[in-house]
């Protein structure tokens, strides 16, 4: 029997600095570095088509990009514009074949079924998908798809031409259509992988489709290895469901921010933005980490275990008392710090006691993540964060995309969110 399509896989080409481009027109065709913050010593989080022919990517330094791209274009990320993109995308895309997972801000995979496993089918809602985008969206705003048997090869079809590219992966294609590609061009292995595969003989893409299920095993340690052999046959592993594991901001901070004060205000907001989060998305957490990352001495964390809770005065009264158990470094300024609420369980496996009077922390949290999602996070705060309420903006993780209303600081950034 013949495997059938089943995946059809859409990844935003440059997608940061893409939206800039539709957005800005004077930027179109030039080399664009996308960075978190202006400054010379920060480093690129993205990069346009026309950087990247330069060898500018993500983690290029501004100095070497300058160096490799003399007339490079240096623009500060906005992340709730790329969020506002994202979603007009995914209504584009939803007019031409119904959206599946979301994998990340510029990438999601759709299932195919029935009729459109077909090839010339799925090709056809692929050629129409790129369309609304170009009409309802922008036409700077192109995408590579990939069509598979299952998310893995669709995902690297998508990968094999680019920008704007259209590859599809069938069973009669494997795997030679595959050899051709390095190991790292496989979605999965990184460096560390590399490195081990290397240590077992395994030193190409033929090298790895050629081993049997027990030797990839070996490699990795687990079922790791079996995942992949199926993924590279063009099965599809049945994965087990995941769970959330923890709610976590961080944050680099500005010169005017770097000292003891200024750290544990903009910890104490971090903290704030996580526990609404938290209770947000129906969870309790049992856990609260910290850690600040020092110009000369490296990182400094502390942690402390409690019985599960949502509240956010305890997680301030938490961070209260780890912070007063930090070394005292004279001389040595703080540059970035973070906050994590982990051991997370849903608020409603949790067993409540027998006897017990009003929750009075439940009631005020309620009243203040009802202002905040009416007005923003700027609109009522604690105190202690006071001094950093104008940093720790939003940001964009490979695998998340923020919730505009949750993530908004004030009006404006929820009339963005309105018009998402």
């Amino acid at each position: 029997m013949i495997m059938p399509l089943r995946v059809l896989l859409l990844d935003f080409n440059s997608y940061f600095a893409s939206v800039e481009q539709q957005l800005r027109p004077g930027l179109r065709g030039r080399p664009v570095g996308i960075l978190p913050v202006l400054a010379e010593t920060t480093c690129c989080i993205a990069a346009s088509r026309e950087a990247k022919r330069f060898g500018v990517k993500t983690g290029t330094g501004v100095a070497e990009a300058r160096r490799r791209c003399p007339d490079i274009v240096f623009v500060q990320a906005r992340p709730r514009v790329y969020v506002e993109m994202h979603h007009r995308l995914m209504a584009a895309v939803d007019r031409a074949i119904p959206l599946g997972d979301v994998l990340s801000i510029d990438e999601v995979a759709c299932e195919l079924t029935g009729s459109w496993q077909q090839e010339e089918v799925a090709v056809a809602r692929a050629r129409l998908a790129k369309t609304r985008i170009r009409e309802d969206v922008g036409e700077w705003l192109t995408c590579s798809i990939g069509i598979g048997p299952n998310r893995f090869l669709a995902k690297t079809a998508s990968n094999m031409q680019k920008p704007d590219g259209l590859v599809v992966i069938r069973e009669a294609d494997l795997p030679d259509i595959l050899f051709g590609l390095e190991l790292q061009d496989l979605n999965g292995i990184a460096s560390a992988m590399l490195a081990r595969l290397e240590r077992h003989g395994i030193t190409t893409v033929e090298g790895l489709c050629r081993a049997d299920r027990e030797q990839l095993r070996r490699v990795w340690g687990g079922v790791g290895g079996e995942r992949m052999h199926d993924q590279l046959r063009g099965i599809e592993p049945v994965l087990e469901p995941t769970r959330r594991g923890s709610f976590s901001h961080s944050h680099v901070l500005p010169p005017h921010l770097r000292d003891d004060p200024g750290a544990f205000a903009v910890l104490s907001k971090l903290t704030q933005k996580a526990a609404l989060r938290l209770r947000a998305e129906g969870y309790l957490a049992g856990r609260l980490d910290l850690y600040v990352g020092y110009r000369r001495r490296g990182y400094w964390s502390l942690g402390s275990r409690f019985a599960p809770v949502d509240h956010t005065l305890d997680f301030l009264h938490l961070l209260d008392a780890l912070w007063a158990r930090r070394p005292r470094r004279r001389g040595d300024e703080p540059v970035k710090v973070g906050v994590v609420l982990g051991e997370v369980l849903a608020a409603h496996d949790q067993t409540l006691p027998l006897l017990s009077g009003p929750d009075r922390g439940a009631s005020l949290d309620k009243a203040l993540d009802r202002l905040k999602l009416r007005y923003g996070n700027h609109a009522i705060y604690f105190g202690t964060a006071a001094r950093a309420m104008e940093e720790a903006p939003m940001r964009i993780s490979f695998t998340h995309v923020p919730d505009l209303k949750l993530e908004a600081d004030g009006p404006g950034d929820l009339a963005l969110f309105e018009s998402a």
